[in-house]
């Protein structure tokens, strides 16, 4: 259960990492909008910052790679995009996704919309590392909270353990420390949902 929550909670983390780097990739086409380029070219373009600026192992960097493969291939930059808002499963992603290729097909000023798309992703970026600054605390102080009931009885057992043979030497202990067991699990499940938020 605990490899289980582990990994929803790196998934999250790599979602929040790939937003952050698609945001740097959205100003990046502003930029190259503004100076001009078309934006299959502004999108090259942006791929060699982003080769530059961010790990080899980064997501987006790879799924831009496969993109411009596939646009060089004849696929829409427009159709891409919306394919990388599925594969990714992120809701922004995909917004940016339709508001692209809505544009694309109404000739909307795109160096506009990825600004102020941008800018959006930004502050909610921003308002998701204030919440985590701010519940960093009390995100130690659960930790010590679930550790601690664990942390008693390992040591009771070391150092006395006829104290606890009550509780697990008979048939009622044991029934009565598997309902403290499955209280444990669900104070430590509530504790983590009420701490995870996510904007």
């Amino acid at each position: 259960m605990y490899l289980f929550w582990k990994r929803g909670r790196r998934e999250k983390e790599e979602d929040r990492l790939l937003k952050r780097d698609f945001k740097a990739a959205l100003d990046g086409l502003c930029v190259g909008l503004r100076a001009g380029y078309s934006v299959e070219n502004a999108f090259s373009s942006v791929i060699g910052e982003l080769s530059r600026e961010l790990k080899t192992d980064s997501r987006l960097l790879s799924e831009f790679r496969y993109m411009e493969g596939q646009k060089l291939l004849g696929v829409s930059l427009s159709t891409l995009f919306l394919e990388l808002g599925n594969r990714t499963g992120l809701e922004d992603i995909k917004n940016v996704a339709q508001v692209f290729s809505a544009a694309k097909r109404t000739g909307g000023d795109l160096s506009e919309i990825f600004q102020k798309t941008g800018k959006m992703l930004g502050d909610k970026l921003e308002v998701e590392e204030e919440i985590e600054a701010s519940l960093a605390s009390r995100k130690n102080e659960q930790l010590i909270m679930n550790i601690m009931p664990a942390a008693i009885i390992l040591y009771l057992k070391l150092t006395s353990p006829g104290f606890l043979k009550p509780l697990y030497g008979n048939a009622i202990g044991a029934g009565i420390m598997t309902g403290c067991l499955l209280l444990y699990g669900a104070a430590w499940w509530l504790g983590n949902r009420i701490l995870d938020i996510w904007v």
